[in-house]
């Protein structure tokens, strides 16, 4: 026992460790901010602040004096960043050096909610914040996908505390997680057509080597960066990992420089710019197109939103089912920002490309892969490294544009369960019930068993009245379909 007690005071005497944190009322910790024993993540009345060890200050003061980093914040490339003043916040160090303040962002996201553009741009991103590093004898110490977030549709490195100097014949350490984390899921869809999600969802440190080598055929090796990239990593790694060898060492021995580290950044780069997803088709991509509305009825609809959007303004808007983001964009003049989401990854694809590319957005739509019938749950260390979507921010505003039915009779979801968690969110909410005599519906129930009693249009309005109050509504497609705003109770 007494052993024990005196190793929690050591831990609780070292810079980084999560027993030396102060304990306070007012400080909220970052449960995901644990892995980096020189800073920490926590908030303070709605802000991000972030605790430094003595080495990381040191750290963040030739940061901010280098010329890329201006630049770098001056392009909104890197989050919003300050040294505070512990004293004027009214902040403990305790044992640490130093806090930070970041901006806070919107809405946190995970790879796995990416599309393929939306990772490739991480992964470059990534890359160009390394060339510039290294130019002023810096380097990214890790390479977490994690470490990037999202400004609408602009990305933007959060973990300032992995820049580091770059000692004399240090090699890049980060340079197996990139490829884990970052090329290896592209060249899963790109090569093999194959959805890196479930992947990285199912391990959230990315694609190990010798999984991404198994996944690749001897016609693999000759696509580009295959045979370095994947299956020399798989086997060098075996090969380490067999006994107690300095990798760090053996490069350092071997002549490794900045020079070799440029190269392969340069080298990753192209590879990365010139991967494109395997053509596929899916279901909802083209729904702009193909949608069972006639010019009149839609237009129709698209007031409807407009009009129950326009009712206030808000803070945190989600779409659910958003397709191509027709309603996101109109919902987005009225809100701080919206978190568009859809389980088609070609149809989220299509939305990111177009709110990138367009000149003038307002950039406050965020759109990610989500099956909201098996969204992203609390996971990871203590089941809350990272967290499920209400916990990252629940919805002021949530538009449920035809997919009822589809949560009902497609992922057999009893329409009280969706109608009970849309409730719980505290949201106003824009819904679309499309009644059984729709086109769309039928179709749903053509091959398999009607068991969806409670589908019915008495059932849905009983129980939006038990937990909501409808402020408007009007029947769509001469009947078929209705549509309503309300807000909770």
């Amino acid at each position: 026992m007494n052993e024990l007690r005196a190793l929690e005071v050591e831990s609780a005497a070292v810079p980084g460790s999560t027993a030396g944190l102060p304990s306070a009322d007012w400080l909220e910790r970052e449960p995901a901010s644990y892995r980096d024993r020189n800073g920490t993540v926590f908030y303070r009345d709605g802000r991000v602040f972030r605790f430094l060890s003595r080495r990381a200050l040191a750290n963040w003061q030739r940061l901010e004096a280098a010329p890329f980093f201006r630049s770098l914040c001056e392009a909104g490339k890197v989050i919003e960043t300050r040294l505070a003043d512990p004293q004027n916040e009214g902040i403990t160090l305790g044992t640490w050096a130093g806090v930070l303040e970041h901006a806070r962002l919107p809405f946190v996201s995970y790879p796995y909610e990416w599309s393929f553009s939306m990772l490739k741009d991480a992964a470059l991103l990534h890359l160009e914040l390394m060339r510039g590093a290294l130019a002023a004898d810096m380097i990214l110490k890790d390479s977490s996908a994690y470490n990037i977030q999202w400004n609408g549709v602009s990305p933007t490195f959060i973990d300032l505390p992995s820049f580091e100097p770059l000692g004399r014949g240090d090699p890049w350490v980060g340079y197996r997680q990139f490829c884990e984390m970052f090329l290896y899921p592209l060249m899963l869809r790109a090569y093999k057509g194959a959805d890196y999600r479930p992947w990285l969802r199912g391990r959230l440190d990315g694609i190990p080597a010798e999984e991404m080598r198994a996944l690749m055929s001897a016609h693999d090796l000759l696509r580009p960066g295959v045979l370095l990239h994947v299956a020399a990593q798989a086997a060098l790694q075996k090969r380490y990992s067999r006994g107690k060898q300095d990798v760090r060492g053996a490069l350092a021995q071997a002549g490794f420089d900045k020079k070799l580290i440029e190269r392969n950044v340069d080298k990753l780069t192209r590879l990365v710019a010139k991967l494109d997803p395997a053509k596929t088709k899916t279901v909802w991509a083209d729904y702009d197109r193909t949608h069972s509305y006639d010019e009149a009825e839609l237009a129709a609809k698209a007031d409807f939103v407009r009009e129950a959007a326009s009712t206030r303004r808000w803070r945190l808007a989600w779409d659910l089912g958003c397709n191509t983001g027709t309603f996101s964009r109109i919902v987005a003049e009225q809100a701080d920002y919206v978190v568009a989401m859809d389980g088609d990854w070609m149809a989220i694809e299509r939305l990111y490309r177009r709110e990138r590319d367009q000149e003038g957005a307002r950039n406050n739509i965020l759109p990610l892969v989500v099956n909201l019938a098996d969204a992203s749950p609390n996971q990871g260390w203590g089941g809350s490294e990272r967290k499920g979507l209400a916990e990252r921010g629940k919805p002021d505003l949530t538009l449920c544009l035809a997919l009822i039915h589809h949560m009902v009779i497609s992922a057999n979801i009893p329409l009280a369960e969706f109608i009970g968690w849309l409730a719980k969110l505290g949201t106003s909410v824009v819904i679309e019930f499309v009644g059984r005599e729709d086109e769309m519906v039928q179709t749903l129930l053509a091959n398999r068993e009607d068991q969806y009693w409670d589908y019915t249009p008495e059932t849905f309005r009983l129980l939006m009245d038990l937990h909501f109050e409808i402020r408007a509504d009007r029947p769509l497609k001469g009947g078929k379909r209705h549509i309503y705003f309300a807000v909770p109770r």
